[in-house]
């Protein structure tokens, strides 16, 4: 265990859904990895962009899989989202509370006063705060685009476009947010979630980590926001991104590690094609008996039995060609071999 992940940094700051869990169901691999990352002395925070549910029934959902935790160990983008507006608003303001029951909590725990769509119609509301939530309906989307054309503070919690759920991916608070944007005509005054600073921010207080690593499963959130707070961040391939993702990620959401899943925070870094992780001989990226280069405007891999290691490989040649290769290739055979390997 000398030298894994889980011993070189003393928290994991870890993305939910796609890296812990999917749906109601844990990731494969993610109970197993958390147990033993913690038992090496790693502390584990879950920190969310999603904001629609409560610290406390993310932490029940969490222990309900196996993976013991407490609402304090849990940062929403509601949380942090609620903060901005506190910053900016008298103690009981009143909010449009756009979302799941997360929102409306948050707000309240910072000392303003949550409004629903169905109640803001008796009063003028000076902020929305817009997140996630799974029973938003057409009525709530207008209340909260009427309150940001008439002129309140809009927060949106996050900004993802997509939520993965069992089978794929389904439509996330930021493709939700497009549709009050395109009727107020303007964009929100301010995002809390990542890979804004807000949320990032908010961990690290309430950690207080020395040496954090960012754990996640989306290059545009997790690992772009890792990247502007400068923050090491693991890369896996659990959720939305994909292998051919992560072989075209580009400047800025480019991960310090990258692993097949949470059993990644017991490796060292070389095995995650981090430091001492593929190493160049001429036009050559190797490790592990796998190889990639760069040929005319393809990227070129093999791997041998190690797939992980031709990712890692992969990653390694594209980042460094001059002008971005086409990876489509060398991506769907190296997800054939993943999906062998899994068989």
């Amino acid at each position: 265990m000398t030298g894994a992940l889980a011993t070189i940094h003393d928290v994991a700051l870890l993305d939910l859904d796609g890296v812990v869990y999917v749906g109601h169901d844990a990731v494969p691999g993610a109970v197993a990895g958390l147990s033993a990352a913690r038992s090496a002395g790693m502390r584990l925070a879950f920190v969310t962009n999603n904001a629609g549910r409560p610290p406390e029934a993310v932490a029940d959902h969490l222990a309900a899989l196996g993976i013991p935790a407490s609402a304090d160990d849990v940062v929403t983008s509601a949380q942090a989202g609620a903060m901005l507006l506190a910053e900016r608003l008298a103690r009981g303001a009143a909010v449009l509370a756009v979302g799941g029951p997360g929102v409306a909590q948050a707000l309240e725990r910072v000392g303003l006063r949550p409004v629903t769509p169905s109640e803001s119609g008796a009063e003028a509301v000076e902020a929305v705060l817009q997140g996630f939530g799974r029973d938003l309906t057409w009525s709530d989307l207008a209340t909260a685009a009427l309150a940001v054309h008439g002129g309140a503070i809009w927060v949106l919690t996050n900004p993802d476009l997509t939520l993965p759920v069992p089978g794929g991916q389904a439509p996330g608070n930021g493709s939700m947010a497009r549709a009050v944007e395109a009727a107020a005509g303007r964009s929100p005054d301010d995002i809390a979630g990542k890979p804004h600073p807000a949320l990032m921010e908010a961990s690290l207080v309430r950690t207080n980590a020395r040496s954090p690593l960012v754990v996640g499963d989306r290059l545009d959130t997790d690992i772009a926001g890792a990247a502007r707070s400068s923050i090491p961040s693991l890369l896996v391939l659990t959720g939305i991104c994909d292998i051919a993702g992560a072989l075209s990620a580009t400047p800025g959401e480019r991960p310090d590690y990258l692993g097949e899943d949470l059993g990644a925070l017991l490796m060292p870094p070389a095995a995650t094609g981090g430091d001492g992780g593929p190493r160049r001989e001429g036009n050559l990226w190797l490790l592990r008996g796998a190889s990639a280069w760069v040929e005319g405007a393809e990227l070129r891999v093999t791997y041998g039995e190690d797939w992980l290691a031709g990712v890692q490989c992969g990653c390694a040649a594209a980042w460094a060609a001059p002008t971005p290769p086409s990876v489509a290739a060398a991506a769907s055979a190296l997800e054939r071999a993943r999906r062998t390997v899994g068989s």
